[in-house]
């Protein structure tokens, strides 16, 4: 099965980007490879760009402050399991003094690392960083892995409550949806939302499908097309398609 994610509005489009990217750091962060190091430090100015802007920190505070008084009132509540509210509400509040405790703009120990940022300028030129343009950085990429790795991981700290506030929202937000079996007739489906409150939809399908999701949503309606290429040319499938579809909104 493959899980295909559509934010709805771009507070959840950024969240999800800085997961992915964080991810990818993460991954090659923990190999050993120079290369794969390399990668790293490309995701690494990816997230300075993406975490960079000036308000997202507030964003996500105010996202998590929101969610916790929506968990606080249900405290009591005997339909709700209070040993798990109480240890998501310990997350929530965790995550938002992480945020709390950051000062100044995300990543600005990196935008004053004079030869991180060289590096920075220099990727966005193909090639840039070969060792005759950067011999400094082909020295570092010859040092022992478990030193990369150091660095890589003191490089990325500046991110991680940020990270941590990023996770738990989308982590409750695809928690919050309930999941439907529906079926795109000739690869198309169309649903109204009939005032149906969404921030995320979730399409779960089968991989023996040789198809992809494409979405379109408004405040009306939602339409998923599923595309097919066909001699380098795309195109909605001709079969249906069975596939789970889940709303997610916090």
């Amino acid at each position: 099965m493959i899980v295909y994610e559509f934010p709805l509005n771009e507070r959840v489009r950024t969240l999800l980007r800085i997961e992915s990217l964080y991810h990818r750091a993460e991954y090659f962060k923990s190999r050993d490879d120079a290369q794969e190091h390399h990668v790293a430090i490309l995701a690494l100015f990816e997230i300075l760009d993406v975490a960079g802007r000036a308000d997202l920190k507030s964003e996500i505070m105010q996202e998590l402050e929101r969610k916790k008084h929506q968990l606080e009132a249900l405290k009591g509540n005997p339909s709700v399991e209070q040993a798990k509210l109480a240890s998501i509400l310990d997350e929530t509040e965790k995550a938002i003094a992480g945020l709390f405790t950051t000062s100044g703009k995300t990543g600005q120990e990196l935008r004053e690392n004079e030869w991180l940022m060289a590096i920075r300028q220099r990727t966005a030129i193909p090639g840039g960083v070969c060792e005759f343009d950067l011999p400094s950085y082909h020295h570092w990429m010859h040092a022992p892995a478990e030193k990369r790795r150091h660095d890589l991981e003191e490089w990325l700290a500046p991110f991680e409550p940020m990270r941590i506030g990023a996770n738990l929202i989308l982590r409750l937000l695809r928690e919050s949806g309930k999941t439907s079996r529906q079926t795109a007739e000739q690869g198309k489906f169309q649903q109204m939302l009939a005032g149906r409150l969404a921030q995320m939809l979730r399409l779960k399908l089968d991989d023996s499908y040789a198809c992809v999701p494409e979405v379109s949503a408004n405040k009306y309606a939602i339409n998923i097309r599923f595309a097919t290429i066909v001699d380098s040319h795309r195109k909605t499938s001709e079969e249906d398609v069975e596939f789970d579809l889940t709303f997610c909104n916090l």
